[in-house]
């Protein structure tokens, strides 16, 4: 009888996997989480210059109903920001593959021998089921390249963020500006583009759990169509 393929989708094997995707994310967030180090050191961006970005005049003050941004040291809030802006990214490319597998667009060619990409089906986790393990794996092993080098170009190419230097600028040489577009602008139009990316990031955040409620909790997103 033929044998089940090593990466086949099935129940146990997609929660397997989806634990061991969450394991290694917080293991690797953990690596790089604040620390209290014995030496005390004043930090450039201080905790009001952080939090004094984005501008939430929307909401008439800082939008913290948790009490987080009152939490640890300046280096713990600028670790938090750091992360946010790295979560808004990852959201704000979840959230455009999720509508462009939705809308039907797809690649040319095959996504993995004997799988096409135009055999991926419409809805997002469907469409995460059906890729196949070692696809999944090459996308994590990727994300913590990423994340490895940012932390080692932080050290070695300028200030590290948690010693003064811009929480959520990407050091990762050619990743989002391959063109060095922002390579002339001036700081206050830098500062602008970070605020703009902090709320859009924010937003997409927002967007992606409700595709993933949408497709998990029927019902749970009112005039929300099957994603």
């Amino acid at each position: 009888t033929p044998q089940e393929p090593i990466f086949a989708t099935s129940p146990n094997r997609t929660m397997k996997t989806s634990l061991v995707t969450l394991f290694t994310v917080f293991a690797s967030a953990a690596a790089f989480a604040p620390s209290k180090s014995a030496s005390s050191k004043v930090l450039e961006a201080t905790r009001e210059e952080i939090l004094s970005e984005p501008d939430t005049t929307e909401f008439g003050s800082i939008w913290d109903p948790l009490g987080l941004s009152e939490l640890g040291s300046d280096e713990t809030i600028a670790w938090f920001r750091h992360a946010e802006a790295k979560h808004g990214r990852v959201a704000m490319a979840a959230f455009v593959g999720w509508w462009a597998v939705g809308a039907g667009l797809r690649f040319p060619g095959e996504l993995a021998h004997g799988v096409t990409f135009a055999s991926i089906p419409s809805k997002g986790l469907e469409a995460w089921d059906a890729m196949p393990g070692w696809g999944k794996a090459q996308m994590l092993l990727f994300a913590g390249l990423i994340e490895f080098h940012d932390e080692l170009f932080y050290s070695r190419r300028g200030t590290h963020y948690m010693r003064g230097g811009t929480p959520g600028k990407n050091m990762v040489p050619g990743l989002f500006d391959p063109f060095s577009l922002s390579k002339n602008k001036s700081e206050a139009t830098l500062a602008k583009g970070r605020s703009s990316e902090l709320k859009n990031g924010r937003l997409a955040m927002i967007g992606f759990m409700g595709l993933y409620a949408a497709a998990t909790i029927e019902g749970s997103v009112p005039l929300q169509p099957p994603c």
